[in-house]
């Protein structure tokens, strides 16, 4: 193993500082996950953490290291969602005054769970950057010392326990894939990995969407302009530190899509009935997206986080329906006349699909004046069940056609 800043001496002592303060999380075999994808699947629930994810390790390890001058005069940090929490959260268990600098368009929802942990919160600067400097400069005037969410020794060696349980936990393990954000957490897990059972394979996820990682090892030109459903892994630029471990430890790093973190959400939501955030989905899309690399392997998957705004997890829901075809919407040609929509309701009732919502339009559809559009939105189990339900309608001699996800109830 190269030199390096963090050894397996440091994750140890981490984890003996942890112990008893953070929720040893529970690692669980998936059967259906396994059946789905071909591998062994195992999950890491980080997401069973006191504030929803594993920065609950790296925060509070990098608070016991503190000096007795450090923990009088407080902390600050820069975040706008896990990392506030676990350092408002574990410093307010600790006695430490604790700083959180938000930017000023942070959901509210967000500012309200880390401000109920006793941290004071300050909103300032239009994107992370500027808050980001804003943190540093106010922590530097005021004597507070900055808790770096990843780039930090002791924050790495705090996420690397989650590598050490594993290990215990699964003696027969040979892959490990985690979300990448800053790196903080795969960086961890691979030094303590590494040196303890260096033939298990480390692999790391981000959002095409935040390449930043990928682009800094792979050579590849940098993007981040782009919104994405794993918010918790929105960083721009790849840290110093962790890119030197990621670099000489991490085997690999895949690009996952929009819709590949979306369907992953919703299978933990189906099948582990379990809540996960966009940046925790990122290891199944990942697995799912590979299936050839991870066939027949022992794999564990970091399931980072939870905390995903439930307005999201609505609309990640409702997508996944449409998607899989258990919801459709369908634009009939209807004769401008009494009896059609009854007609029509009668229809679909027999062919076991339920009505959600309907829109009867005469006046915006650009049809002859005695003819309206129909838009109906179906409950219906599959896109088979989609085209029972159409053909139905057609041979009844309406004019049925599904609608584009992206058309309005209106058209």
């Amino acid at each position: 193993m190269p030199d390096q800043a963090v050894t397996l001496d440091d994750i140890r002592r981490a984890s003996d500082a942890l112990a008893g303060q953070v929720v040893r999380t529970p690692y669980l075999a998936s059967r259906t996950l396994s059946a789905i994808s071909g591998a062994d699947v195992r999950l890491k629930f980080e997401s069973q953490q006191f504030t929803g994810s594993f920065k609950d390790r790296g925060a509070l390890n990098r608070l016991l290291a503190l000096s007795e001058e450090q923990r009088k005069s407080g902390v600050i940090a820069m975040s706008a969602g896990n990392h506030a929490q676990g350092v408002a959260y574990h410093a307010g268990r600790l006695g430490i005054p604790a700083t959180i600098v938000m930017p000023r368009g942070t959901p509210y929802v967000k500012v309200e769970n880390t401000e109920v942990l006793g941290a004071t919160i300050i909103l300032e600067g239009q994107t992370v950057e500027e808050a980001y400097a804003f943190a540093e400069q106010h922590g530097q005037r005021h004597s507070l010392t900055f808790v770096h969410p990843y780039d930090d020794a002791q924050v790495i060696a705090g996420q690397g326990t989650i590598g050490l349980e594993i290990l215990e936990d699964d003696p027969d393990v040979e892959m490990i894939v985690a979300p990448i954000g800053g790196g903080g957490l795969i960086s961890g897990i691979s030094v303590a990995v590494k040196a303890v059972r260096p033939t298990v394979e480390v692999i790391g996820v981000q959002a095409a969407a935040y390449p930043s990682m990928y682009a800094a090892i792979k050579g590849t030109a940098p993007t981040g302009a782009e919104t994405t459903i794993a918010d918790g892994i929105t960083v721009k630029a790849a840290g110093t530190l962790t890119r030197k471990l990621i670099a000489a430890l991490v085997e690999d790093i895949f690009l996952v899509s929009e819709e590949q973190i979306e369907r992953a959400i919703l299978l933990f939501l189906e099948i582990e009935k379990a809540v996960t955030e966009g940046a925790g989905a990122t290891p199944l899309a990942a697995l799912l997206a590979h299936p050839e690399y991870f066939s027949g392997r022992r794999v564990a998957l970091v399931v980072s986080g939870a905390n995903i705004d439930p307005r999201l997890l609505s609309s990640v829901i409702l997508s996944g329906l449409v998607r899989g075809g258990r919801m459709t919407r369908l634009r009939i040609i209807l004769p401008d006349r009494p009896g059609m929509l009854s007609q029509v309701s009668a229809l679909i009732g027999e062919a076991e699909a339920n009505i959600l919502d309907v829109h009867h339009d005469r006046a915006f559809t650009g049809l002859p004046v005695k003819s309206a559009n129909l838009d109906v939105t179906l409950e219906t189990r599959n896109a088979a069940h989609i085209e029972l339900v159409r053909c139905r309608l057609v041979e009844a001699g309406f004019d049925a056609r599904p609608l584009p996800v992206e058309a309005g109830i209106s058209g």
